[in-house]
């Protein structure tokens, strides 16, 4: 088949290189100049690092380089992803700088028309494809709030950006900033401009809940976070193995007390009370929607006055005093604001999409109906890579790619199509349950990855060893120990093709 896809960070290029190798023409659309998505160059923050240490942020097929920090930086992960680019061949696939305008189903949704610009060059006539991936990313389109006295803080020279948006430090330097947001880059950007801003404010509406990469200095998070049992201290949908049923049955009363006492840990560690920011509820609520870690010298930097907190606190207006940008916040306090940086979110939309198409993909609710995260109901010849918020974005990305390589090759055995319809629309309602709403349009699986993976690889029939998920439980997850599942996929679609011919 020839197939486009749309965009190239880890899922885009994880697709391309998994569809190449099953033998098919693909092209790779990217309106950046770089690989990388939320790493290209365009797009990271100043101080971005990964959450993840890198020997879990990795392809199954292609580990980090061993130079590299424990947690690499945004320019590091960029570069390993132009060495995966090199090293399996996807250059000659790639159309950088070129965004896609529309795509639309051809006559008959026999493929899809797919009408792109290069950068500064007009726009090209529309091009077939017999299928498109769609892998533009679930963090690629930030949130601005709209407030009050917008206008005003403009005209006195004021900016409001969102976080991806701040890629130089010293355009800051000296500057009153505001940073609206409690999430892994508002606290990242806080802690990257404390030590140069003439000012630094966080606005938080609600407070999150962090995970120090090192508990009490020596437990490194990757043995709570990155294992099959850090996952299962929070209660899946169904519960699968006896583990599993233990610690959320007769065994729960052990398993509260671990994440309580984590809790008390945490909170004790990063001077919490101290400093006024215990967030609401339990610690459990870690994983509500995201997890998040805790930023290298952000509390520091609040305990030395060089960062000040306003929690459960909104910007509730911009006003100009004596020729200063100024934000008023809804705890009545007032702080100068000559940059507003937003890490509030993403918009989780496909603008080269038409509204009529939209409309097939999403329920009344605006979101995504999508089995495993990757193919819709109702519009054919069309598949989703990366729509996933998972802890293992490399390793989610390649299951979904072959996930996508079955589909394409009729092996896959689904459940009748209304049957997927209910649990897809059971799995939205429960994931707005248990995050209150903050369930990013049902492409919200953290801190379920692996639960994720699991279930893409059992439609497929294919998995790793029982014996390297034993390991899972206590150690953090290595994705070496999935490289050979392509190979499997091509012997299960060769035997395949071989019946079929007989």
């Amino acid at each position: 088949m020839r197939i486009a896809v749309v965009g190239a960070g880890f899922a885009g290029l994880a697709t391309a290189k998994v569809l190449k190798e099953l033998g098919h023409e693909v092209t790779i659309y990217e309106k950046a100049p770089d690989v990388g998505g939320v790493w290209s160059v365009t797009r990271r923050y100043t101080g971005l690092r990964t959450q993840n240490n890198r020997d879990s942020y990795a392809f199954s097929d292609l580990p980090m380089p061993k130079e590299y920090p424990e947690w690499p930086t945004g320019t590091q992960v960029q570069s390993y992803l132009e060495q995966y680019v090199r090293t399996f061949g996807l250059k000659p696939s790639l159309r950088l700088s070129t965004e896609v305008v529309r795509a639309e189903p051809a006559p008959g949704e026999d493929g899809w028309l797919v009408t792109a610009r290069p950068s500064g060059a007009p726009l090209r006539a529309p091009e077939r494809f017999d299928h498109l991936v769609v892998a533009n990313g679930i963090f690629s389109d930030p949130v601005l709030p709209r407030y009050e006295g917008y206008p005003d803080l403009v005209r006195a020279g004021g900016r409001l950006i969102a976080s991806s948006q701040l890629n130089d430090i010293e355009s800051v330097r000296d500057k009153h900033v505001v940073v609206v947001g409690y999430g892994k880059s508002a606290c990242d950007v806080a802690a990257e401009i404390g030590e140069v801003a003439a000012s630094t404010t966080v606005v938080a509406r609600h407070l999150l809940w962090k995970m120090p990469k090192k508990i009490t200095g020596a437990l490194n998070m990757k043995y709570l976070l990155l294992t099959r049992f850090g996952e299962n201290l929070f209660r899946y949908q169904t519960q699968e193995t006896g583990m599993e049923r233990f610690l959320h049955g007769s065994g729960n009363a052990v398993r509260q007390g671990m994440v309580d006492s984590l809790g008390a840990v945490v909170t004790a560690q990063l001077k919490l009370k101290k400093l006024g920011l215990v967030p609401h509820g339990e610690f459990s609520d870690i994983a509500s929607s995201t997890v998040s870690l805790s930023t290298d010298g952000f509390y520091e930097q609040v305990a030395a006055g060089k960062i000040t907190v306003h929690r459960d606190t909104e910007i509730s207006r911009f006003v100009v005093t004596d020729g200063q940008p100024v934000a008023e916040l809804s705890d009545g306090a007032s702080v100068p604001a000559d940059v507003v940086v937003c890490g509030t979110g993403f918009h989780q939309r496909i603008p080269f999409l038409d509204d009529a198409v939209t409309r097939r993909l999403m329920d009344d609710d605006g979101n995504f109906e999508l089995w495993h995260q990757i193919l819709p109901h109702d519009v054919p010849n069309l598949t989703f890579a990366g729509y996933n918020s998972s802890l293992f974005s490399p390793l989610s990305a390649e299951v979904g790619a072959l996930w996508i390589g079955a589909h394409l090759a009729g092996a896959l055995d689904l459940p009748p199509l209304e049957e997927r319809r209910a649990a897809v629309a059971e799995r939205v309602r429960w994931m707005a349950e248990r995050t209150k709403g903050k369930h990013a349009r049902g492409t919200n699986v953290i801190p379920f990855s692996l639960h994720n993976i699991d279930e893409t690889l059992a439609d497929i029939g294919i998995d790793i060893s029982s014996g390297q998920k034993v390991k899972q439980w206590l150690l953090p997850v290595d994705p070496g120990a999935y490289a050979e599942l392509l190979p499997q996929l091509k012997e299960k679609i060769a035997s395949r093709t071989v019946t079929v011919d007989a």
